[in-house]
């Protein structure tokens, strides 16, 4: 089964898409190392590339493109991104869409530790790549990031264990 992990900076995708693919033995596709590699092989930090993807959406493009090659091909794959289920859907491509959430107190205490910044620092990118990303999201692809309706499960997982995510997700892939 084809298992889409959407939501929020912070939120836990890829920790929840790595624990799935483990507990699963599905491969998994993470697009926000795609963007990461694309900023650094251009030289640029995540916000001055968010920059460039607001103007040029062949950067976000290129990402889906991604995601949807390994999905028409893959049944048993893990694939997270904030488009990954509004892509697929789009495509008509079977899937599991699960959005994830948490407070935004403790997604910004998740993103200060992951990216070793202060707690006021991690909010700051936090903000400028979401506007980023709501902003691009409507203007290329007419997408409302915020609208959770297409999702089959939308977790808040701030007060649960990656694991605790991971195992209500297989839960659900397996019918318990």
């Amino acid at each position: 089964m084809r298992i889409t992990i959407s939501g929020m900076i912070g939120s836990g995708k890829t920790t929840v898409c790595r624990l799935l693919g483990d507990k699963l033995g599905y491969r998994t596709v993470i697009s926000g190392h795609v963007f990461r590699d694309m900023a650094k092989e251009l030289g640029m930090s995540l916000e001055e590339f968010g920059d460039l993807a607001e103007q040029d959406p062949k950067y976000d493009r290129l990402i889906d493109e991604r995601l949807l090659d390994v999905a028409r091909v893959e049944v048993d794959v893990v694939l997270e991104g904030r488009l990954a289920g509004q892509m697929l859907r789009r495509n008509s491509i079977p899937a599991l869409c699960v959005f994830l959430d948490a407070p935004l107190e403790v997604r910004v205490q998740r993103v200060s530790g992951r990216e070793g910044v202060d707690l006021k620092a991690a909010m700051d990118e936090m903000r400028s790549r979401e506007a980023s990303e709501v902003l691009r999201y409507r203007k290329f692809y007419g997408i409302d990031v915020t609208d959770r309706s297409i999702y089959d499960m939308v977790i808040d997982t701030g007060g649960l264990t990656p694991e605790q995510v991971a195992d209500s997700i297989v839960s659900r892939v397996r019918g318990v």
